[in-house]
């Protein structure tokens, strides 16, 4: 390997005295694709940020040699010339990374003005290029939009295109592709490649996603429990692995284990007939000062969720599918007719059943750090749906349960052990503890429709194996339905019953979920299931 990039010798991280990563070393050569790998509370996120001082109460010690200048010596004025210019970094968690406030076209225009000197006009067309660069459709439109108005997908990839404007030197990108459908993982692959060829750019991967480091890196370092347990070329790590713990991760994959009996003759548990969701967009020119125009996001969908089933739903970043869910939770108004748990939201409404209705439905939403208050505690947060539900059980019960139901979710080992979680908040636990304390929230009020979007995107291999085992046995012990949104086809083939697969706000192809997948009909299907062998 030629001169390293950046050199990493002894680096410990700790917080309050407690380490969390002990000693590890690593070295990234100028132009190299090294991913770093583990279970989510590994250290392997804390590792990387820390080489920037990016980790709030962090007590960093070790050498981080970026061109033979130490990063872990710089004060904080030289740092800020180091971060986003020859460094720069991909979130893992894009609403907390986009500013609410500001257009993504706004906040990628300030970097290509600030690090690149563009004048406005400059910055504008570079946006546009930038977001076109990352697969976003209508990347002029996207540009005026809020993040809020993007998929999970398409905020993504806007931060994305907002790291790369710099030009840096290295990237650091932590869990780049985790909102990604498996066809535009590629696309951003190839983006990064292409990069790194022409600017000579390296890159530090932080992921869970083994298939996409056997496609994108050049070495692989394995870390579990702070430590570096074993590094070396993809191709040696993978075939010949050293380590038990490198061996269990390459071992881990979805397993299907739901019940394939026909359902019982009961009402489904949700059944939506011609569907349509619609949102109004600004019209171009002057006729946008007098009318607004139409987007529909959903077009006429007709679907069924059978008591004790799963219904998986599919498609790319921006087909529907997460808009789909939303209607379904009546959080969208919506036309058609939409009945969940045998009453209509519309009837609800009028009749002022919505709070019981919420009961019957819960959802476990795509990123779990944005759907979770930053202000509450974890007992707070769990419990709040008793508070709400069921307000006369005294609070000792209510802790009870929430901690009973923190060691269902695999968050402790019993549920005498979760007295230590309660009192913590979000920001304590990584995102894969995160998406699991999402789960116990939706769960502590025992609904019989669970809608699902992108349940597994944030956890690695093993806690998602772990975390679909779970609620498979849920359904089983439960009789709960699953209304599934994902773009993992592994997942749709782990844990689905039927599969509706879904392409810019239309239903292209239906039926029961292994047949779908073994032999799809529809072009859009065929490429989905090859872009994730």
């Amino acid at each position: 390997m030629s001169e390293a990039l950046l050199d990493v010798n002894n680096l410990r991280v700790a917080f309050a005295g407690q380490p969390v990563v002990h000693g590890i070393d690593f070295s990234i050569a100028p132009g190299e694709k090294l991913a770093l790998v583990g279970e989510s509370g590994s250290g392997k996120t804390v590792s990387a940020l820390s080489l920037l001082r990016l980790v709030v109460n962090a007590e960093v010690s070790g050498s981080a040699r970026l061109n033979g200048r130490d990063l872990l010596a710089l004060n904080e004025r030289e740092l800020r010339g180091v971060r986003g210019d020859e460094v720069a970094v991909i979130f893992q968690e894009p609403m907390t990374a986009l500013n609410p406030l500001y257009t993504v076209g706004n906040q990628i225009a300030e970097v290509l003005q600030l690090k690149r000197g563009l004048t406005a006009a400059q910055a504008r067309a570079g946006v546009v290029e930038l977001l076109a660069s990352t697969g976003i459709p209508e990347p002029e439109r996207r540009a005026g939009a809020y993040p809020h108005q993007l998929s999970g997908g398409q905020r993504q990839r806007a931060m994305i295109a907002m790291a790369l404007a710099s030009r840096p030197k290295l990237l650091i990108a932590d869990e780049p592709t985790t909102a990604l459908d498996v066809s535009l993982r590629g696309q951003i692959l190839e983006l990064l490649s292409d990069l790194q060829r022409q600017h000579g750019m390296a890159v530090l991967l932080i992921t869970h996603d083994l298939n996409l480091v056997r496609r994108f890196a050049d070495r692989v370092a394995v870390m579990d429990k702070g430590h570096l347990v074993e590094q070396g070329a993809v191709g040696d790590v993978f075939e010949r692995p050293q380590h038990a713990y490198t061996r269990m991760l390459l071992a881990s994959k979805p397993e299907r284990a739901v019940d394939s009996a026909p359902p019982a003759d009961v009402p489904p548990v949700m059944q939506a007939d011609n569907l349509r969701v619609s949102y109004p967009v600004p019209l171009p020119g002057f006729k946008g000062w007098f009318r607004k125009g139409r987007f529909t996001a959903v077009q006429g969908a007709s679907l069924t969720v059978p008591a004790g089933r799963t219904l998986g739903v599919i498609g790319e970043s921006g087909s529907g599918k997460s808009t789909l869910a939303l209607a379904a939770l009546g959080l969208l108004p919506f036309e058609g007719r939409l009945v969940v748990a045998g009453t209509g939201w519309d009837d609800a409404r009028r009749t002022k059943g919505l709070r019981a209705l919420r009961q019957r439905v819960q959802v476990v939403f795509q990123d779990p750090f944005s759907s979770l208050s930053p202000r509450l505690t974890i007992e707070q947060i769990v419990g709040e749906g008793l508070q709400v539900h069921r307000p006369e059980l005294p609070v000792a019960e209510r802790r009870a349960r929430v901690a009973a139901l923190l060691a269902e979710v695999g968050l402790v080992g019993e549920a005498s052990q979760a007295d230590a979680l309660l009192q913590r908040y979000p920001h304590e636990f990584s995102g894969g503890q995160r998406q699991r304390l999402a789960i116990a929230r939706a769960l502590i009020v025992e609904p019989q429709l669970l809608v699902l979007d992108e349940p597994t995107s944030a956890l690695d291999v093993t806690v998602q194996k772990q975390v679909l085992a779970l609620l498979q046995g849920l359904q089983r012990d439960r009789g709960l339905s699953y209304l599934l949104i994902t773009h993992d086809v592994d997942v749709i083939r782990a844990m689905a019953h039927e599969v509706v697969v879904m392409k810019d706000g239309a239903i292209v192809e239906r039926g029961p979920a292994l047949q779908v997948l073994a032999t799809p009909e529809h072009p859009y299907t065929r490429l989905l299931v090859q872009a994730a062998a």
